[in-house]
């Protein structure tokens, strides 16, 4: 399907100007992608929004609060989301505005996770980060308005993969309760030839070459071993893990990691609703000025709300 006028204008610029993160450090990375960042003068509006720092295993972490406006009589659905970035770039900052989106859409308690990055803390410093910050919200959720029977793990590229990750733990460890979990083009396992790498390693902005070099850092042995909690479609078994919204996009060289993940939830019996959004590119939900990535939005609100309609209950409720 071809790009639309807006979104061909936007590839174009990110093909042109994104920075070739492969050919840098992780901190030269993280600079230019900052710099390159327009700040936005009138961010969406929600009731609230907290930054404060929680306990990690390794110290705290940061996290920020979104809560919706009103005083709902009931407490709220709480989704804890990780942002993308290749787990190496990227912040709370630079999907401030999708967050803030989400609160809004969907009518939840957000709180949006500032775990380690790479390659200064490599795997397993995120995914642990990812865990450990799922079971704070778990635990404090009353605290600010959140209903732990109704917790969603969310996270586009690289979160999509903690977000994975952190649902395979919570199963795993048998705490906290996850309800579902949004993975949005999510990173999967490192393997770079699948048809849609063939099809869009170039010119697509995510390049083959750049996710290469993500799972350098994040992983460097992952041409040697590559364990469950950094790339889920690995484990044993997927069974008993929470319903999953995939969301894909044609142009994206991770389209078929994403798919064959949610196909792997679904043969293990694991509810799936997976959509491909046809002519967009990797990156574009977040994109708030994009047309097509508001069309999207307006299109998975309600299915999240659906999601998190009935609390989660473990078998001592």
């Amino acid at each position: 399907m071809p790009l639309d006028e807006q979104a061909e204008t936007i590839l174009r610029g990110l093909n042109e100007n994104f920075p070739r993160v492969e050919t840098m450090t992780g901190a030269q990375a993280r600079a230019a992608t900052r710099a390159g960042r327009k700040a936005v003068a009138d961010p969406e509006p929600v009731g609230s929004v907290r930054d404060r720092e929680i306990p990690g295993g390794a110290g705290p972490i940061a996290v920020r609060i979104y809560s919706p406006a009103g005083h709902p009589a009931e407490s709220l659905p709480v989704v804890v989301f990780f942002h993308g970035g290749g787990f190496v770039i990227c912040d709370l900052d630079s999907h401030d505005g999708f967050c803030r989106a989400m609160c809004n859409g969907i009518g939840a308690v957000v709180v949006s996770v500032d775990y380690r990055l790479a390659p200064e803390s490599q795997w397993p410093a995120a995914a642990d980060d990812a865990y450990a910050a799922t079971c704070w919200v778990a635990r404090h959720a009353r605290e600010f308005g959140g209903d732990p029977d109704r917790l969603l793990v969310a996270g586009d590229s690289s979160g999509g993969n903690l977000a994975a990750v952190a649902a395979l733990m919570a199963r795993d460890r048998e705490a906290p309760a996850v309800t579902g979990q949004l993975l949005i083009y999510p990173v999967i396992e490192p393997v770079f030839d699948t048809e849609s790498y063939e099809l869009f390693a170039e010119g697509h902005f995510l390049t083959r070459s750049a996710m290469q070099w993500y799972w350098d850092q994040y992983l460097p042995t992952h041409r040697e071993t590559v364990p469950a909690y950094a790339a889920p479609v690995r484990a044993e078994d997927l069974g008993g893990l929470p319903p999953a919204i995939v969301i894909t996009a044609e142009r994206d060289p991770l389209r078929y990691e994403g798919e064959k993940y949610a196909a792997a939830l679904a043969d293990a019996g694991v509810p799936v609703q997976c959509r491909r959004v046809e002519g967009m590119f990797h990156g574009f939900l977040t994109i708030d000025a994009m047309a097509a990535a508001q069309t999207a939005r307006r299109e998975l609100w309600p299915r999240l709300r659906n999601l998190v309609a009935e609390p989660v209950r473990t078998p001592s409720d």
